[in-house]
């Protein structure tokens, strides 16, 4: 496929039913989740922007939980970051299904991560696949850890068990030191006034023993139960206290930002991508905290003749896609940037500025120039394999009577509509093969292929045909070794268009010589023309195959089946030719590549005479 409309397709689609709308958004989500785009990467094709359009409003005639479960199904592949970040603001099951499910490379992370909620940045630090890039960006976004780390080992396995009921929990009466349990506190024995929470953590108790004589120190002795609450208690103390040192370690400098624009010291990294907010006028009045001193402030180029689709689109109040701006600054933020942002309203209203984000253009890559003829020809076949497949399509429904019984007459015709539209879509792969080799978009498949074999097996493969017409080649094979610098199927298809071409055209009682030669690298295979070739013009040019021949290399007749083998023959660096009416395929042999070892070290014993 060389034109993918399958996205296209959906959207053409009106899901009116309630399985219609289910099937469109796990359809949608599908394509878009498999493009391999930034997070807004594809905001400049209207197609994505009509899907993204679609896909919000099928999520509103869905039940959450329904949504989460499709994006949950195995085989879901959530690679696209602008889909990542669409449903990160969505529901929090949704949100957290997409978060978990999704597959992105620490780049696209780092791309998305201003726009995602508070409570999805905290649900994203869960993943250990992060790199340490984007840690480092949660933490200066405040997205909170995991929680406390896990309890050592000897903590739980130190707990009792035994085989007695739970004790019930104990808590320190304010009025005596007392201990008494819970919901001995909550019984109605005595009004007490509500104690108000301290403001400062109180000391800890003194143990019974200490206020009371020996006798009562001897009865308030803690029981086994008491003893093992007061030690949860304590490692949940010591968790704490671990936690809070681990994220003190952790936490980034105060001063890590980058310099700000007067400061002469240091050279801040070229930036890649900013969020930024600004006002009705174009004026930046938030961004990230560690780049406000150098961006808070500025004014977008509304007033420049070159940015007029930006002043019209902010004049209109309509949104900005992939839009080209020039940043005049510090060498951070200088230079060209993509500017991708929304308007946003109040109540009444009125627009009170955008929201948006500026990014890097994607370096240019150097297209390999391609040839306008093939090019077109690719573009006809396309258009052509499209109703044949529909044609074909169809036909076998009838013949198989999908759609309810046929007559056996209609289905014999339609089973030859089928037959037809396949021998159509095989020429139409000859002719699109021809052009990408001729214009060099197709490589040949790299190996190794025994031609002398192939050569062999095929002859005998056209025996059914060449012996009754006493027809066909006298093979002779001098070199032991004909191998050649070609994948097995590519050089088997080569072989198979190149005899089949020649046995269909030769007369019946024709035989023609068939010789296999090694020479220099180079395998030679060396093939007579039948007279019926020999006698046209030039036997390279189209023509149509000759009347009553039953075998044929190809569709479009011999001439086209000559110069398609020469185009493979060609891209394998190898040729084709015509001389004394005879058709002369050279191919490489592959190259050996030998590892010369290099000499042995002398034996150090050896080397050295006069021991012992």
């Amino acid at each position: 496929m060389h034109i993918d409309d399958r996205l296209a397709t959906v959207l053409a689609v009106s899901a009116t039913g309630d399985n219609q709308i289910r099937v469109q958004f796990r359809q949608l989500v599908d394509l878009l989740g498999t493009m391999p785009t930034t997070a807004l990467g594809a905001a400049a094709d209207p197609a994505v922007d009509r899907a993204m359009l679609r896909l919000g409003e099928l999520s509103r005639r869905i039940p959450p939980a329904e949504r989460a479960a499709a994006l949950d199904r195995s085989g879901v592949r959530l690679r696209n970051a602008r889909l990542v970040a669409e449903l990160a603001c969505d529901h929090p099951t949704v949100a957290e299904t997409a978060i978990r499910m999704a597959r992105l490379s620490e780049e696209q992370w780092l791309d998305i991560l201003p726009t995602l909620p508070p409570r999805v940045r905290g649900l994203l630090r869960q993943r250990r696949d992060l790199g340490t890039a984007v840690i480092q960006r949660l933490d200066q976004l405040g997205a909170s850890g995991p929680g406390l780390p896990a309890p050592p080992l000897t903590e739980t396995a130190a707990a009792p068990q035994s085989e007695e009921p739970p004790a019930v929990p104990v808590t320190v009466d304010d009025q005596g030191g007392k201990v008494l349990p819970l919901r001995a506190r909550t019984e109605p024995q005595s009004p007490a006034p509500p104690a108000a929470p301290p403001a400062a953590p109180l000391p800890a108790p003194l143990p019974a023993a200490a206020t009371r004589g020996p006798a009562e120190a001897e009865t308030a002795r803690p029981t086994p139960s008491e003893g093992a609450a007061r030690d949860g208690i304590g490692a949940i103390v010591r968790r704490i206290e671990a936690f809070r040192r681990t994220r003190e370690a952790t936490r980034p400098a105060a001063n890590d930002a980058p310099f700000l624009p007067l400061v002469e010291e240091g050279d801040p990294a070229r930036l890649q991508a900013f969020a930024f907010a600004c006002d009705s006028s174009g004026r930046i009045v938030w961004t990230d905290a560690s780049l406000a001193g150098m961006i808070v402030g500025l004014l977008l180029p509304l007033a420049e003749r070159s940015s007029s689709q930006l002043a019209s689109a902010f004049r209109r109040r309509l949104p900005v896609r992939a839009t080209p701006v020039e940043l005049d600054g510090p060498a951070a933020i200088a230079g060209p940037w993509l500017l991708d942002a929304a308007p946003e309203f109040d109540g009444e209203g009125r627009c009170t500025g955008y929201t948006g984000k500026f990014r890097r253009p994607s370096p240019v890559v150097a297209a390999q120039p391609a040839n306008p003829e093939a090019v077109r020809v690719r573009q006809v076949l396309h258009e052509l394999r499209t109703p044949v497949n529909a044609i074909q399509g169809f036909a076998e429904l009838i013949h198989q009577q999908l759609v309810g019984p046929v007559p056996h007459g209609y289905r014999a015709l339609a089973a030859g509509i089928a037959a037809d539209a396949a021998q159509m879509l095989a020429g139409f792969e000859e002719l699109e093969r021809l052009a990408r080799l001729d214009s060099g978009a197709m490589a040949p498949e790299p190996g190794e292929a025994d031609l002398g074999a192939l050569v062999e097996a095929l002859i005998a493969q056209l025996a059914p045909f060449t012996g009754p017409r006493q027809s066909g080649f006298t093979l002779t094979t001098t070199p032991a070794d004909c191998r050649v610098g070609l994948g097995h199927t590519d050089a088997e298809r080569l072989g198979w268009r190149l005899l089949a071409t020649l046995a269909g055209a030769a007369r019946p009682g024709e035989r023609l010589s068939a010789l296999l030669q090694s020479r220099d690298g180079t395998v030679t295979l060396t093939l007579g023309l039948p007279e019926a070739l020999a006698a046209l013009p030039d036997p390279f040019e189209g023509h149509a195959p000759l009347s009553g021949q039953s075998l044929s290399g190809g569709l479009f007749g011999g001439g086209f089946a000559l110069r398609l083998a020469a185009a493979e023959a060609r891209s394998a660096g190898g040729s084709l030719t015509l001389r004394d009416r005879h058709v002369i395929l050279a191919l490489p042999a592959p190259r050996a590549e030998r590892l010369t070892a290099p000499d042995p070290l002398p034996n150090p014993v050896q080397g050295v005479s006069g021991i012992g």
